[in-house]
């Protein structure tokens, strides 16, 4: 008779064991990494929604924030975006494009100790202001920036 019970343990071991290996070289994410993924924002068809859902009142401009992005852009699926921010504790990053199907284009939370930069490329539909949120030391800053589209990259 084959011992099912026995067979059943070393395949759940083994298993374990995968996993494990995975997690230690850094192929499997654990929750926390998508815990902090805020649904709603990035749902969001108008500005006033993403910004609500993301918990922005009325953020103020700053030039503590530097906003590096093309004056114009060949194609809009590929937009690359620089932020700088020269705030002591940068907590989050937004990048916000109020003519995209989805307005948030982006969302960065940053660790305590983590330099406040953000260098990515975003998708753009047609020619928009980029909008850029700070959040630090708990309020929000913002900077803008418009970007001429030549060929859309959104649907």
């Amino acid at each position: 008779m084959i011992d099912l019970e026995r067979r059943k343990a070393l395949k759940t071991g083994g298993s374990l064991g995968l996993l494990g290996l995975l997690a230690t070289l850094g192929l499997v994410h654990s929750g926390f990494a998508r815990a902090g993924r805020n649904v709603s924002a990035f749902e969001a068809k108008s500005l006033n929604e993403a910004l609500n859902a993301l918990g922005v009142v009325i953020p103020e401009n700053s030039a503590s924030i530097q906003l590096t992005a093309p004056e114009i852009a060949e194609n809009g699926a590929f937009v690359p975006i620089t932020i700088t921010s020269n705030f002591s504790r940068t907590e989050q990053i937004s990048i916000l494009v109020e003519k995209n199907p989805n307005t948030l284009a982006a969302n960065f939370i940053l660790p305590e100790g983590t330099e406040g930069f953000i260098t990515t490329r975003i998708k753009m539909g047609q020619t928009d202001t980029v909008i850029v949120l700070v959040k630090a030391n708990g309020k929000f800053y913002r900077a803008a920036r418009e970007i001429k589209i030549t060929q859309g990259g959104c649907s």
